[in-house]
């Protein structure tokens, strides 16, 4: 009797979950269809038709993308490189609102889990310490570090919204930690605000002012509304402030964050940092890792000057304190420094001219650039080598390659045929030497050759390359 009893509770608890997943299922492709009215628009003829997703988003990258050249190419700017960011995430009782499905809170953490892999994609020399508001007071999530994947571990185990949310509170948190960095790194703030109200327990005018003495550059993303406050921060320390319209546009605004700014005046001067650059530890090799203080085996890197052993790159040594790199990450911050042009246009009418016609292939994923019909697709080419590119493909050579295929190709082929010419230019100047030198001996006038400094030639010799 008993067990038949247990057996109906297992099934009616069975059931129960069955229903549970159906609803949950429901209500994430109630999701995906929510407004889609909005995706519609009137064509010429006064039809409905679908909108062109791909190409509406691919015109405001572009425009962003002109916007930040312009900026960049009005005069010469100066980026910092190694970067120590505090994000301070807002999880007071404003972030379980459900404006932002299915709540803010659930938005801001997985945009925040986006933008530090895209962060330390970017700029892998940088740094990364996570602040929560909570209950009036702010906690520090993580330390500053290098590890993509243990400040999102440490965010998606502590979402829990309750009280109100204080913004001095988390300034002067995050100031305490930043005013201590050397003058090398560049010290910003992103604060992820959802709340309305800042219940504040001093005068946070004084620690506006105080982190802008310090140099902290602080940006607000707002969720709810503008706020003066928020505002007035982002201006007095040089920063950014904007209030998100739904996911997507939080999720454009967050990753703005992720190429480095403009370095401060007082910033912008050069200096010599000192940085190693480790040897990987031996397969097999027993040793305490440094940061851990834990036994590994064959794992980790080995600090140059003190032989302590580190986990990862880049980091610190914790015994001796040199900043250690591996090449690969300089190479991925200099980009910033040069970054390429934006890609021109092709207009319909341009298909026509006698050398283009041939190009109806991306150049750099040989997809067809002609749609069904003969009509051709939206693309690009680039200003120096000319080629064309599909859409996908100049979002990829601009936000991840940072180099154009057509332009390394082009530069490279230009370089093999110069030292072919150069090579053979010395050939025919040497086959020259003996008949020169001979008039030479007849005490006759005579110019030295500038390319070899050892061959002489005739006024009015004209040698025929």
């Amino acid at each position: 009797m008993t067990n038949s009893i247990a057996e109906k509770r297992r099934q009616q608890e069975d059931e129960d979950d069955e229903e549970d997943g159906d609803l949950e299922g429901w209500g994430e492709r109630n999701y995906t269809d929510e407004r889609s009215w909005e995706a519609l628009q009137e064509d010429e003829s006064g039809l409905l038709r679908p909108i062109d997703n791909k190409a509406m988003y691919h015109a405001q990258y572009r425009r962003r993308l002109r916007s930040l050249s312009a900026a960049s190419n009005s005069h010469r700017i100066q980026k910092g490189l190694i970067r120590f960011l505090y994000i301070v995430l807002d999880l007071s009782r404003a972030a379980s609102v459900m404006d932002f499905r299915p709540s803010r809170m659930a938005v801001v953490a997985k945009n925040a889990e986006a933008f530090i892999r895209e962060f330390f994609d970017q700029n892998p020399l940088s740094q990364i310490a996570l602040v929560t508001i909570k209950d009036g007071v702010a906690h520090s999530l993580t330390e500053l570090g290098g590890s993509p994947e243990s400040h999102i571990k440490a965010l998606m185990a502590k979402l829990e919204c309750s009280g109100d949310s204080s913004l001095q509170n988390a300034l002067d948190h995050v100031h305490e930690y930043l005013d201590q960095i050397p003058s090398y790194g560049h010290r910003e703030v992103l604060i992820l605000y959802s709340a309305l109200t800042s219940c504040d327990p001093g005068d946070i005018m004084e620690t506006i002012q105080k982190c802008k003495k310090s140099k902290i550059r602080c940006s607000v993303i707002g969720l709810s509304a503008e706020m003066f406050i928020c505002k007035h921060l982002c201006q007095e320390t040089g920063g950014l402030y904007s209030v998100a319209l739904d996911e997507s546009h939080f999720k454009d605004l967050i990753l703005e964050h992720a190429p480095p700014p403009p370095a401060i005046a007082e910033f912008a001067i050069a200096n010599l940092i000192k940085m190693g650059f480790p040897q990987r530890a031996a397969e097999g090799s027993i040793s305490i890792c440094s940061c851990h203080k834990e036994s590994k085996v064959g794992e980790g890197y080995i600090c140059p000057r003190c032989k302590a052993r580190v986990c990862e790159l880049p980091t610190e040594c914790c015994i001796c304190g040199l900043t250690l790199v591996s090449s690969p990450h300089l190479a991925r911050s200099y980009h910033h420094l040069f970054p390429i042009a934006p890609f021109d246009e092709v207009k319909p009418s341009c298909h026509n001219e006698p050398h283009l016609k041939s190009q109806k292939t991306c150049f750099g994923c040989q997809q067809s650039l002609v749609n069904p019909g003969n009509k051709p697709s939206l693309h690009v080419a680039c200003p120096n080598c000319k080629q064309y590119f599909c859409l996908d493909c100049d979002i990829y050579i601009h936000e991840s390659l940072h180099n154009c295929p057509g332009s390394q190709i082009l530069g490279s082929t230009d370089k093999a045929v110069e030292q072919s010419l150069d090579h053979t230019n010395r050939a025919n100047l040497h086959a020259l030497k003996k008949d020169v030198q001979k008039e030479f001996k007849d005490h006759m006038h005579h110019m030295d050759c500038n390319f070899c400094n050892d061959m002489y030639f005739h006024y009015g010799c004209t040698p025929n390359l």
